[in-house]
């Protein structure tokens, strides 16, 4: 630090130096100390307005870049998390909602898709209405899966950048509160009685629905970004009839 500190105090001093010659050299040309005085008094005025131009446009384009390089690292930590447990949670979740086979129909992804298509996609994931019914043994899984998730989970959460992503959190969020349902209800999965059975649906179509937006959006993402992710995200697309990374 003191020799970054050192270094910038010789740069300023040389070309404070470099000017004074400079007008020193205009003086003993022309010896016209008034010349050099009015045209300095104008490039004074000017300096101003040169510095607040040059402030703009750079904070503008490195807030620019910084944002892009955020989001690049957010879309990595998205794409993490459906690798790691969103593309599982969605097939476990489908199994928990009785009209799902509604929904996967207008899901079903393709390399045409415009901007439209995806719009109306996630509209459509939206404001559908999730029929939740509650299977015990396929909760005592899930129950499992997102136990053993738990510590990715948690470091997803930690990450600070995540903020900036205010819809992902909500996912996480509504995930690692159903896993918490889930976790603290131990051995009683099976034996659960009507009403908490109803809370936990609510908690499961919170989730589901919210993880099926995200993914629409991700994979939107991909295929404008990254086109080799997008094609292997279409091929394992959970909505799709027979979704495997397989080229037939």
């Amino acid at each position: 630090m003191k020799k970054f500190l050192f270094w910038r105090f010789w740069i300023a001093l040389i070309l404070i130096a470099s000017s004074a010659a400079t007008y020193f050299i205009h003086y003993l040309i022309f010896h016209d100390a008034r010349h050099i005085f009015i045209y300095m008094t104008g490039d004074f005025a000017f300096l101003f307005i040169d510095v607040l131009m040059v402030i703009i446009v750079i904070e503008r384009l490195l807030s620019q870049r910084e944002k892009s390089a955020l989001m690049n690292k957010l879309n990595m930590a998205i794409g993490t998390f459906f690798s790691e447990v969103g593309l599982e949670l969605l097939k476990r979740f489908s199994t928990f909602v009785s009209n799902a086979s509604d929904l996967e129909k207008q899901l079903v992804i393709k390399p045409s898709w415009t901007k439209k298509d995806y719009e109306k996609a996630v509209s459509a994931a939206r404001q559908f209405s999730y029929n939740i019914e509650i299977d015990k043994p396929g909760l005592r899984d899930l129950q499992e899966f997102l136990l053993h998730k738990r510590t990715f989970l948690l470091q997803l959460l930690e990450n600070p950048n995540l903020l900036e992503h205010e819809r992902f959190t909500d996912v996480l969020w509504a995930v690692f509160h159903l896993a918490e349902e889930l976790a603290f209800r131990g051995d009683q999965i099976e034996k659960l009685p009507a009403a908490d059975c109803e809370h936990l649906g609510i908690d499961l179509k919170r989730a589901y629905s919210q993880i099926v937006s995200e993914w629409i959006a991700h994979v939107q993402h991909l295929q404008g970004s990254y086109p080799f992710l997008f094609s292997l995200a279409a091929r394992l697309n959970p909505f799709s009839p027979n979704p495997t990374a397989i080229i037939s």
